[in-house]
């Protein structure tokens, strides 16, 4: 009986499948390193309300300024390598006149990274460049399953009919990015008229949670799921089981989809309220991913070998 998980690669991967997932986990572990690097040279600004001498307060603000041009040396990589094939998508989809997932994700940056880039020259205002790094990595991270998922169900053979799962998923993610760059502009315009100190902040941690990661990764995590089920069953799978299996893919990819919707409109009113910083709208963007990764790890587990029998249990 085989060993398979949600990714493992096809049989027969060709070099350019091969060669993209490579490319893309060169610049995932790239942008891990650079962002714990960051995120350590980022301690001292938090600690600037801590200091009460003059001269201790002195110190900690020359070592500031060092570490937030060394952030700066840092994030310049994360943002011109590892995050290429957002621009490359992005400028894809400005090219063809429509909204991709690219697109928020690139204002994302860009609405982060300049400033941040122009407080380290003029010594003045607030950097993310932890929030930069940590959203290129984790989104990096995100993606980097969904090829995998992706490439595991390529020329994957079987009657399952995923067509209206993608186009559901497509189309709800369409019209969520859509949404959500509006109302962080509407948004990012009312902190402006009223708190400009938090304005850049809102509408960075807005943009950063208006990419539909987890949503995109609900149909082809489910199908990869659906794969290793049937490569552990040796192919075997037939009448009421194969039915089950596949009202069971249908279902967790529906409860992914929804579920990480659900997730980001919760957290949508609490990030234009302010109380969301942008790195922990990375973080949450990252959880939802991961939690559509657990959630067709459910169906593996539902079929395993000792569980109870596959057509009652997926039913």
């Amino acid at each position: 009986m085989p060993r398979v998980s949600l990714f493992s690669p096809p049989p027969g991967m060709i070099g350019g499948m091969r060669r993209a997932r490579r490319h893309m986990l060169a610049r995932t572990g790239l942008a891990w390193l650079a962002m714990m690097q960051v995120m350590m040279l980022a301690f001292p600004g938090y600690l600037r309300g801590g200091v009460r001498t003059a001269e201790s307060q002195a110190s900690l603000e020359d070592a500031i300024v060092l570490m937030n041009w060394g952030s700066l040396v840092l994030c310049v990589p994360v943002v011109l390598y590892c995050a290429w094939p957002v621009w490359r998508g992005a400028w894809r989809d400005v090219g063809r006149l429509r909204v991709g997932m690219d697109v928020p994700v690139a204002l994302g940056i860009l609405a982060a990274f300049i400033p941040s880039v122009h407080a380290t020259w003029m010594n003045a205002g607030e950097v993310y460049f932890d929030s930069v790094s940590m959203f290129v990595a984790f989104l990096l991270t995100a993606r980097y399953l969904e090829t995998c998922a992706q490439q595991a169900v390529s020329g994957q053979s079987g009657g399952f009919d995923e067509a209206p799962l993608l186009r559901s998923a497509d189309r709800l993610a369409f019209w969520f990015v859509v949404v959500q760059i509006l109302l962080a502009g509407v948004v990012g315009l009312y902190w402006l008229q009223t708190a400009p100190q938090h304005a850049l902040a809102v509408t960075v941690a807005l943009l950063v949670m208006s990419c539909p990661c987890a949503m995109s990764m609900s149909v082809p995590t489910a199908l990869a799921a659906r794969r290793a089920v049937q490569l552990r069953e040796g192919g075997a799978l037939g009448g009421d089981d194969a039915r089950a299996l596949d009202r069971a893919t249908a279902r967790i990819a529906r409860q992914s989809l929804h579920g990480s919707l659900a997730w980001h409109l919760l957290m949508t009113p609490l990030a234009a309220l302010g109380w969301v910083q942008p790195w922990l709208a990375a973080l949450t963007m990252l959880a939802s991913s991961l939690a559509v990764v657990a959630n067709a790890w459910r169906l593996t587990r539902m079929a395993a070998p000792g569980a109870a029998p596959l057509a009652p249990g997926l039913a």
